[in-house]
C-alpha cells in the first residue's frame, strides 16, 4: 500500500518533468531548423527566449518543494484540465485520470479517518440543573432535620438534593410539599462499611428503599459488593472520599467494576482533597484511573453535617461543593442517566455558561462574577496540562496521542470548576 501511494504521489511530478523535456526538445529541434534556413534574427531571438523560459520552467519544476510539485499539477489534472503547463500526451492522461481520482479519494478518506476525534453528544435543548448528592440530617450524624436541610438548599438556588444519611433511607415522599417546578428531592443512602478499620463509603442515588451495607474478606471485595448492591436495585453508585482517613486510592479503584462516579472534591474538613506526603490528591487519583482506561467522572459534594452554629473551615457546612447536570427536565431518572454519561460539571464556586464539545475541539465558557479573574487549564493523559488560557473563554484543539481531555477552571479567589473528561474515539 505504501509503494502504491508513493507511486500515485510521485507520478505527476515525473510526468511534469517528461512533458517539459519533450516540449523543450521539440523547440530545440525547431530552433535548429530555422537556423539552418537562415531565419530572420528576430525569430531566432524569440526561439532563444522561449528556450530559456522552458529551461527555467523545467528547473523550477524539478527544484520546486515536494508537496507543491505534486499538488499543483495533480490538482489541475484531477479538476479536468486538458493539459499541464508542460503536458504529457493526452492519451496517457485520459487513461490514468479515473484510476488516479479513485486512489486519491481513497487516500483522502483514509487520512480523514486517521484524524483523532472526540466522542460527542447532542445537548441541544438541555439546560443546567444545580444539585448536591451527599448530605446528612438528624437521621444519621447531621445536626438538622431533613425538612430544614432541604429548605436550606432550595433557598440557596439548588434544583435537586439527595439526602444520603448513613445506612438510613430518608424517604423523600414525606417531604413532597417542599418541592416545586424548580426543586426536587432524590432518594439516597450512604452505604457505610469498613475493611480493617478503614472506611468504605459508597452513595446510592435514586434507590427505592434502604440497602444493607456489605463486607467482604478483601478491601476490593468490600467496595465492589456495595456497588453491586446499589446496581441490583437500579440505583446509581458513587464512590466517596478515598482519602478520608487515607482509606484507599487508585491501586484498588483500578480494579473496581461497574461505577462511573468518584468524588474529586468533598467539603468535609477531614477528607484531604489535596493528598499529602506520598498520597495522591483526589484529582491525581482521577487522572490515574482515566489514563489506565477507566471511564470515570468526577463529582464535587459538600458532605454537609453542620447547618447550625458557626460556618467555619473546621466544620462540615453546606454549599462547599456541587454539580450542574444537563437535562431537559427536572426529573430524577433523566438527571441520573445524564450524570452517568458525564453531562455535567462539578464546582466549588465557579459557574460555567457552556461547555461545547465538537469533533476536534472543546470550548469552555465561564460566567463572569464580580471582578474575579479566571484560568482555564486543559488536562490530558497522566494529568498533563496541555494548554492554559486566561479569561472567561478558551478552546482546546485535539491533537494526536491523547485518550481523553478534561478542563479545570480556577478563579482568583481559589474557587474551582471541573469539566468532565471527553474521550477520544478509538480508531
Amino acid at each position: 500500500m505504501t509503494k502504491l501511494v508513493f507511486l500515485v504521489l510521485c507520478l505527476p511530478r515525473l510526468m511534469l518533468c517528461l512533458g517539459a523535456v519533450r516540449r523543450w526538445r521539440g523547440d530545440e529541434s525547431l530552433r535548429s531548423h530555422h537556423e539552418l534556413n537562415s531565419a530572420p534574427h528576430l525569430e531566432r531571438d524569440q526561439n532563444r527566449t522561449k528556450q530559456s523560459e522552458m529551461q527555467s520552467a523545467l528547473q523550477a519544476a524539478v527544484k520546486r518543494p515536494f508537496p507543491e510539485s505534486i499538488l499543483s499539477p495533480l490538482c489541475i489534472f484531477l479538476c479536468g484540465a486538458r493539459e499541464f503547463p508542460f503536458a504529457p500526451p493526452l492519451r496517457i492522461l485520459s487513461v490514468m485520470k479515473r484510476p488516479m481520482q479513485i486512489l486519491l479519494a481513497a487516500l483522502s478518506a483514509s487520512l480523514m479517518h486517521a484524524q483523532p476525534q472526540f466522542e460527542t453528544a447532542d445537548v441541544s435543548g438541555l439546560r443546567w440543573w444545580k444539585g448536591n448528592t451527599h448530605t446528612h440530617t438528624t437521621n444519621s450524624d447531621g445536626d438538622t432535620s431533613p425538612d430544614t436541610v432541604a429548605t436550606w438548599y432550595r433557598e440557596h438556588g439548588y434544583n435537586f438534593l439527595v439526602l444520603s444519611d448513613h445506612n438510613f433511607f430518608t424517604d423523600p415522599s414525606q417531604y413532597r410539599y417542599l418541592e416545586d417546578s424548580s426543586f426536587i428531592l432524590i432518594s439516597g443512602e450512604e452505604l457505610t462499611s469498613s475493611f480493617r478499620s478503614k472506611p468504605v463509603h459508597v452513595n446510592g442515588l435514586n434507590i427505592p428503599h434502604i440497602l444493607r451495607p456489605q463486607k467482604d474478606i478483601t478491601f476490593l471485595g468490600t467496595i465492589q459488593m456495595n456497588i453491586d448492591t446499589i446496581r441490583n436495585v437500579r440505583g446509581v453508585p458513587h464512590v466517596n472520599h478515598p482519602n478520608f482517613r487515607w482509606a484507599f486510592d487508585h491501586r484498588i479503584l483500578l480494579y473496581v467494576q461497574d461505577y462511573r462516579l468518584l468524588e474529586i472534591f468533598n467539603g468535609h474538613p477531614q477528607v484531604h482533597n489535596l493528598g499529602g506526603g506520598d498520597r495522591y490528591s483526589l484529582e491525581q487519583i482521577w487522572d490515574t484511573l482515566l489514563t489506565k482506561g477507566k471511564r470515570i467522572y468526577g463529582i464535587a459534594v459538600d458532605d454537609a453535617h453542620h447547618f447550625k452554629g458557626e460556618f467555619a473551615r473546621s466544620r462540615s457546612n453546606p454549599g462547599r461543593g456541587w454539580i450542574c447536570i444537563r437535562a431537559r427536565r427536572l426529573d430524577p431518572q433523566e438527571l441520573m442517566q445524564n450524570l452517568e454519561e458525564g453531562l455535567f460539571y462539578a464546582s466549588t464556586s465557579v459557574t460555567l455558561d457552556d461547555v461545547v464539545v465538537r469533533a476536534r475541539s472543546i470550548e469552555v465558557v465561564v460566567r463572569q462574577e464580580g471582578d474575579f479573574r479566571y484560568k482555564i487549564a486543559f488536562i490530558g493523559d497522566g494529568g498533563t496540562v496541555l494548554q492554559t488560557s486566561h479569561g472567561t473563554r478558551a478552546t482546546f484543539t485535539l491533537r494526536p496521542g491523547l485518550t481523553y481531555v478534561r478542563a479545570r477552571v480556577t478563579d482568583s479567589g481559589g474557587g474551582q470548576a471541573w469539566v468532565q473528561p471527553v474521550f477520544v474515539k478509538r480508531q
